[in-house]
């Protein structure tokens, strides 16, 4: 098997050999299989993958010297227990080769993101970061806030640490720039100005109640304050507030007043000094017993554009700069280095991954461990924040560990349950039925893992919760049977809850029996009388119930459980009942795309007159072939 493997960082030639040993599930066979590859392997830079006897990454490593480095892994005596662990489940191995070690480090962080192995140290948080986005492709710029690819053209600033610190910029941006911040659909098509022009958040350039020039000075001023030049601005503000005093325009004055009010008021609420220091990500990393958490800044032309923690997973008897410097490569695939990475400490390839993140970032990029100043500040900052986040997730899965302990107690359990499934239904008089599931255990609600099932079996009766929770199950089940059959990836239950009493409950215990799985333990959950919560009644297979005191702590631990799958299928309907009110019914017509629909509609004026239409009506259509008039013609009077 070969594998060559293509970015657009990449694009010179690369080879790539893979080697399979034997299955035999012990160390000797993962040495004879990486040994097997050991004759192939150049001296120079690339990257390996260590897979197990199914094809599943174990593990992505970067070399400077590829046959130097993976000639280490058969001397087994000197190998950790981890790594010799990984070595045992070893049978075949993946080399591509690069030009640079360099290129090597980045490729290993993008292999890593997508493999997500078990032997990697991996950056649990993977989410897209917000950014906010001054767009350029229009004569009225837009500000807005914007996750994902960079597609658009426009300045980003960013990353932000959360949605909220976004949203608070975007605040302060309207009330200090009054930029518009709506689509540009909604501004061609308005006549008189909106709502955000009145609250004095917007002026309003969609009907001309501001300059094409005015706007643009709006425009830079903003580019200044998002690139950390805020006294500059507020120096403009103060002397144009001055000026329109001395005129005597109060109204104009009073404006100004309020937007220097909204600047002074943001400076006010940084949290931190960063004043000074441009654009750097600040990171500490605190190490409690081989837990280990990442507390991150980031600041922006000066300004703190919010924080945040990690916690890297698969960090036991890994080294504390190798896990940080793995964070680091992980972090910047998604995220666009800045000039200045402050660290808590020096990390050994410090020089390697400067090289590395110059060369994603295409301008030089510092690491630094800072010796003085205001930057010794943030940094010991960010170490104090590091270790009281770390001390906080250390007391929650305790606590968690705790609780989940004592459900198992309650539930006859051979175990703690490591992941708990709970399933709910949402209908309205049978219409729009969703089921959805959501995933807990002891790192919490695993929200990535959350499942939502739109019911589609014809003979799934509206309204009937047993039938949908079968189809549920059933297609749950089935699932898990055909992905993961033995039972080894950690996403089969420990434990179901179900919303419901004796019958659901033996409803959900018919299904799994017909389908074989009778080794998971299933629990009903059903209000008391009138419904009282805190009187909820558990229900156990073989007519066993038990309740629990109403100020006990798994009592409330399984109502959270029971009411956060309430709410995520609630989520669901109301998702599918929101789209199914805006429906199209060419939608459903097959051969029916955009462009046709859109002349379709603008033919007729409608969709139900589409649908009423004759035969001859629909060949006259504008783009619709004698055969799509018949296709669409059929499909609305079938049996006609």
């Amino acid at each position: 098997m070969s594998d060559t493997t293509s970015t657009d960082r990449f694009n010179e030639e690369k080879s790539a050999f893979t080697v399979r040993g034997s299955d035999a599930p012990d160390i000797e066979a993962g040495v004879a299989a990486i040994r097997n590859v050991l004759s192939t392997l150049p001296l120079r830079p690339g990257v390996y993958r260590m897979q197990d006897a199914k094809g599943d990454v174990l593990y992505v490593g970067k070399a400077k010297a590829l046959k130097n480095r993976v000639g280490n892994y058969v001397q087994v005596s000197r190998l950790p227990k981890r790594i010799a662990r990984m070595v045992a489940q070893t049978r075949s191995m993946t080399i591509v080769t690069t030009n640079t070690e360099s290129e090597a480090l980045l490729l290993e962080a993008q292999l890593i993101k997508r493999y997500r192995p078990p032997y990697n140290v991996l950056l649990r948080d993977d989410k897209s970061f917000p950014f906010i986005l001054l767009r350029e492709d229009h004569a009225f710029p837009r500000v807005q806030k914007h996750r994902g690819a960079r597609r658009a053209v426009g300045q980003y600033y960013g990353p932000f640490a959360s949605a909220g610190s976004v949203t608070r910029t975007l605040n302060a941006l309207q009330k200090l720039f009054l930029l518009r911040s709506c689509t540009d659909s909604f501004f061609a098509n308005r006549s008189r100005p909106c709502l955000l022009h009145q609250i004095k958040r917007c002026s309003a350039p969609c009907v001309d109640r501001i300059a094409k020039e005015d706007y643009a000075e709006l425009v830079s001023d903003a580019k200044a304050f998002l690139g950390g030049k805020s006294t500059q601005v507020q120096k403009k503000l103060g002397e144009q507030m001055s000026v329109a005093a001395e005129a005597m325009d109060y109204e104009l004055a009073t404006i100004l007043r309020d937007r220097l009010r909204a600047l002074t008021f943001i400076q006010g609420t940084q949290a931190i000094n960063a004043e000074g220091i441009g654009d750097a990500d600040v990171f500490a990393l605190a190490n409690r017993s081989g837990v280990m958490g990442i507390q991150a800044f980031f600041i922006r032309g000066g300004q703190n554009w919010g924080h945040r923690s990690f916690f890297p997973a698969h960090t036991a008897e890994v080294p504390e700069d190798e896990v940080l410097a793995g964070f680091l490569m992980q972090f910047y695939e998604e995220v666009p280095p800045p000039k200045l990475v402050l660290l808590d400490r020096v990390l050994p390839e410090a020089v390697l991954i400067e090289a590395a993140l110059t060369e994603k970032a295409e301008r030089k990029v510092q690491l630094k461990q800072p010796q003085r100043g205001d930057q010794v500040k943030l940094v010991a900052q960010a170490s104090r924040n590091a270790i009281e986040a770390l001390d906080r997730r250390l007391a929650e899965s305790t606590t968690q560990g705790k609780l989940l302990s004592e459900v198992a107690d309650l539930f006859e359990l051979e175990a703690p349950p490591g992941r708990i499934e709970v399933y709910d239904n949402s209908h309205i008089m049978g219409t729009n039925m969703v089921g959805a599931m959501i995933v807990a255990g002891p790192e919490g609600f695993r929200k990535g893992a959350y499942r939502k099932f739109n019911i589609k079996r014809p003979e799934t009766a509206a309204g009937d919760d047993f039938a949908m929770m079968r189809e549920v199950l059933e297609r749950r089940f089935a699932r898990l049977e055909k992905e993961d059959p033995e039972r080894t990836s950690g996403e089969w239950p420990d434990l179901l809850l179900i919303d419901g009493g004796k019958g659901q409950l033996s409803a959900v215990c018919a299904v799994l029996e017909e389908m074989g799985v009778q080794d998971v333990p299933v629990v009903g959950i059903s209000k008391g009388p009138d419904r009282n919560a805190g009187r909820e009644h558990f229900h156990m297979p073989g007519g066993r119930e038990s309740m629990l005191p109403l100020n006990s702590p798994v009592l409330f631990f399984l109502q959270r459980l029971r009411d956060e799958a309430h709410r995520f299928a609630i989520g669901a309907h109301r998702a599918k009942r929101a789209k199914a009110f805006t429906a199209n019914p060419l939608d459903d017509v097959p051969g029916i795309g955009p462009a046709r629909k859109k002349a379709l509609l603008m033919h007729f004026g409608t969709a139900k007159a589409v649908r009423g239409a004759a035969l001859e009506d629909l060949q006259r259509a504008p783009g619709v072939s004698a055969a799509m008039a018949r296709a669409i013609h059929d499909h609305f009077h079938a049996g006609g």
